[in-house]
Order: C-alpha cells, then sequence, then structure tokens
C-alpha cells in the first residue's frame, strides 16, 4: 500500500516537473499563435483593401483571400508546433501521410476545389451575374474555394459545389450588354394581321427602353389550332428586360383590344344530327 503511494506520489511529482519545464515553451507557443492570428488578420484586411482598390473582381478576390489565408494558417501551425519542440520534419512527413489519406476520403471537395480554380481562370461567371445552373436560377453572391453561392428572385440561397458547375452547362444571362425577348401572341383567324403588327409595333417603338438596333420584328411564327401565332422579337439592356417584358404583355392586350383585334378561346365544332328513328 505505502509502495503505490510512493509510486503515485513519485508519477505526479515528475508530470509536474516535465509541466513546469515545458511551461515556457506552451507559453511561449500560445503568444505566437495569438500575435501569429492578429498578424494573418492584419495582413488580409491589408490585402483586401489593395484587391478593393485596384478594382478587382470580387469573385477574384474572394477566392485568393480563402486560399492565402489557409496557407498563413497552416505556416502559423507549423511554427507553433515547432516551438513546442516537435520535430518539422517528421510532422511534415506525418501531415504529407495524413494529406494522402484525407485526399483520399474528400475526392469531391477537391474535385470542387479544382473546380473553383477552373471558374476563377475561365470566368464564366461572376459575381452579380444571373445564372441559370444544375437546375437553379439566381444571382451569383460569392465565389469560394469550394462552392458558389446564389441568390434566387425571392431571396433564397442556393449553394452549389464548384465541381458541378466546371463540368456542367452554365447559362449566363448577364454576360452580354443585352437581351432579345420572344412573345408569341395568339389572334383570331378573322383579325387583321397586318393592323395587329402595326399596334404591336408602336407599343415597342414608344417604349424608350426597346433597342433599335436591332430593330423590333414581328411576324407570323404559326398557324394554331384556334388562333394565328405572331412572334414578336425585340432587344433590351439587361437591367431593362424584366420591366420591358411585363410592361409589354399587358399593354399589348389593352392596345389590341382597342383596336377591334380579339384573343380566341380554345373552341371545337359539333355537328348534331336529327335522325329518324326508322332510318
Amino acid at each position: 500500500m505505502n509502495n503505490s503511494v510512493e509510486n503515485l506520489t513519485s508519477l505526479a511529482k515528475h508530470g509536474l516537473d516535465t509541466l513546469i519545464g515545458y511551461l515556457p515553451s506552451i507559453i511561449g507557443a500560445l503568444v505566437i499563435l495569438i500575435l501569429g492570428l492578429w498578424l494573418i488578420k492584419l495582413v488580409m484586411g491589408r490585402i483586401k483593401k489593395i484587391m478593393e482598390k485596384r478594382e478587382v473582381d470580387p469573385g477574384v478576390r474572394g477566392f485568393a483571400l480563402s486560399i492565402l489565408s489557409v496557407v498563413l494558417k497552416i505556416l502559423l501551425f507549423i511554427f507553433v508546433i515547432s516551438k513546442l519542440g516537435v520535430e518539422t520534419t517528421s510532422f511534415a512527413a506525418i501531415l504529407a501521410a495524413a494529406g494522402l489519406a484525407i485526399g483520399l476520403a474528400l475526392q469531391g471537395s477537391l474535385s470542387n476545389f479544382a473546380g473553383g480554380v477552373l471558374i476563377i481562370m475561365l470566368k464564366p461567371f461572376k459575381v452579380g451575374d444571373f445564372i441559370d445552373a444544375q437546375g437553379e436560377s439566381g444571382t451569383v453572391s460569392d465565389i469560394s474555394i469550394f462552392y458558389t453561392y446564389l441568390t434566387t428572385v425571392n431571396n433564397q440561397r442556393i449553394v452549389i459545389p464548384n465541381g458541378q458547375l466546371s463540368n456542367n452547362k452554365v447559362t449566363n444571362y448577364s454576360h452580354e450588354s443585352s437581351r432579345r425577348d420572344v412573345v408569341t401572341v395568339g389572334i383570331s383567324y378573322d383579325s387583321d394581321i397586318k393592323k395587329a403588327r402595326e399596334v404591336l409595333l408602336n407599343i415597342l417603338s414608344n417604349d424608350d427602353r426597346t433597342l433599335k438596333d436591332p430593330a423590333p420584328v414581328v411576324f407570323v411564327g404559326g398557324l394554331g389550332d384556334n388562333s394565328v401565332d405572331l412572334s414578336v422579337r425585340y432587344w433590351a439592356k439587361n437591367e431593362d428586360f424584366w420591366g420591358l417584358h411585363f410592361d409589354f404583355i399587358e399593354k399589348l392586350k389593352v392596345d389590341l383590344e382597342n383596336e377591334g383585334i380579339s384573343f380566341p378561346f380554345p373552341q371545337r365544332d359539333v355537328h348534331l344530327y336529327n335522325m329518324n328513328k326508322n332510318e
């Protein structure tokens, strides 16, 4: 019993002596860690201001800052553990082996990282563009290391992995400064096509948001079961597109009806035969 107590006392004393011996290194490592994190934050803030001053693309800026932050924190971590007496060469070998294992386990994340690099380099879209990808539509609000963030017209946030974006179809509605709209207007067969065309073109020509070059056009796009389908095509700037689209649809109904041009409803001819019972 006495031997056990003496062993525990000796072990506790040895542990305390060891802790006291390492205490300066631990305190020094904590000081380096705190100062290092503060310095990294300061450096990142300065670099961010420089990028903003030079008007670097927001997507490139965010991606580069994310990469730089990770690299600086890894270097700080290595420096801190070296202060604790850990051999950096041995740690580098352990880190490489761990990196390989993590890389195999996180192949999807690595694919997203590579996709993010491709997006930044090739620039199929940038922050502020309205895109359609992976069955979702929205404005690009941020491009990070692994994910791209969209904000929908309903103010919902959508997160899409960069790997999927870089390997699949993406429709960028904001890449060009103007867009063409195509509106189909069905009028009855007994309506005047030339008059309807004149009314539609007048609506567009009287709206300053309609681009004059290329000029708007109206032509018969098809003969439906119940209507003559007029195809209206015009161009507008991206910022005016949807406002002009909805205003045009509302105004064309009012103006066409005022000119006596009707919109047909689905109809069917029914033939009744009064046959003699004996027949």
